[in-house]
């Protein structure tokens, strides 16, 4: 049954990654304009350069048949040249992917384990806990990450020099420093969102037929929250916090901007200026498929969780 579950998801996965591949590549074609003029830099290129750039990308072929040539170059991790940059744009992402994958790892890590405990604490904590929860959540789900962005680096690399605020270090310690600052910009209002969410379902349980049974049968409250609340509570929490990582995903293009990280997010700011519309093309779709892949691991894992999903297929 598991394993029918786990087909039907990869099925749906490749459905919707060619889906967006199909929108992501006919954007190109979409917009006012020569793509080749756009491909060769939205300038007014020479014949000559506007017929090269032609027949590189054989933009005089039909619609599926590049399509389909593009899609398989993707699939070999051929992402062809850029023409802003000069050099292969695979070379270019895989500079990059590692810093932002460190950046994504460890806002993730903030998120879970402050965003859980906040939640737990607003559950569990008494009337204290709900305020400090409702309150500090709050606070961050109203601040964007480029304000925040501003606020750390004025707390915490101008008045207190605790930490710098401009690059991506080297080695795992000074990646911890130098990323320490765009994590926290990155995961606040993620935080916040998933310490609301543990908090509704630890408190739904807690008022559960199961948990009232438990009481009244002498069982302590340490474990009825071990046995009934935390396992029951997980589903919820785990869909939440495995679409939040997928989406910390986009969520790079502004803070790796703002601390001058160089990662993919800032990468694809910099291709859209120069409107470097190959290097744009391939990074939206890695980042679609990056999120699609973690919407699909958390399908999975509830699955496994609550084998109720297996029967119903949802």
């Amino acid at each position: 049954m598991l394993t029918r579950f786990v087909a039907r998801r990869l099925a749906a996965l490749f459905v919707t990654l060619l889906a967006a591949s199909v929108v992501i590549y006919g954007a190109l074609h979409l917009g006012p304009g020569d793509p080749a003029a756009l491909l060769a830099g939205g300038r007014s290129p020479d014949p000559e350069v506007l017929a090269a750039v032609r027949a590189q990308y054989h933009l005089d072929d039909p619609f599926w048949t590049r399509y389909g040539r593009w899609l398989s170059d993707v699939a070999g991790w051929r992402l062809g040249r850029s023409m802003t940059f000069g050099t292969d744009v695979a070379g270019l992402i895989s500079a990059r992917l590692g810093n932002t994958l460190f950046l994504v790892g460890y806002a993730a890590v903030l998120i879970l384990v402050i965003g859980i405990g906040f939640g737990l604490l607003g559950a569990l904590g008494g009337r204290v806990g709900a305020t400090i929860t409702t309150v500090s959540s709050g606070v961050l789900m109203a601040v964007p990450a480029f304000i925040a962005a501003i606020v750390l680096i004025w707390l915490f690399a101008t008045r207190l020099n605790w930490l710098p605020v401009f690059g991506s270090g080297t080695g795992f310690t000074g990646r911890i420093e130098h990323l320490t600052l765009p994590a926290l910009a990155l995961a606040g209002s993620y935080i916040a969102y998933l310490s609301r969410i543990t908090r509704s379902a630890v408190a739904t349980e807690l008022r559960s037929e199961r948990v009232e049974t438990a009481r009244s049968r002498g069982v302590r409250m340490p474990a009825i929250v071990r046995r009934h609340v935390l396992r029951n509570a997980a589903a919820p929490v785990l869909t939440v916090s495995g679409l939040t990582v997928a989406g910390l995903i986009a969520g790079t293009v502004v803070v790796e901007q703002a601390f001058g990280v160089s990662g993919v997010g800032s990468l694809l700011v910099l291709a859209a200026q120069k409107q470097d519309f190959v290097v744009v093309q391939n990074i939206s779709l890695l980042m679609v498929a990056a999120f699609c892949v973690a919407n699909t691991l958390v399908d999975v894992l509830n699955a496994v969780l609550d084998k109720r999903l297996l029967r119903t297929g949802r």
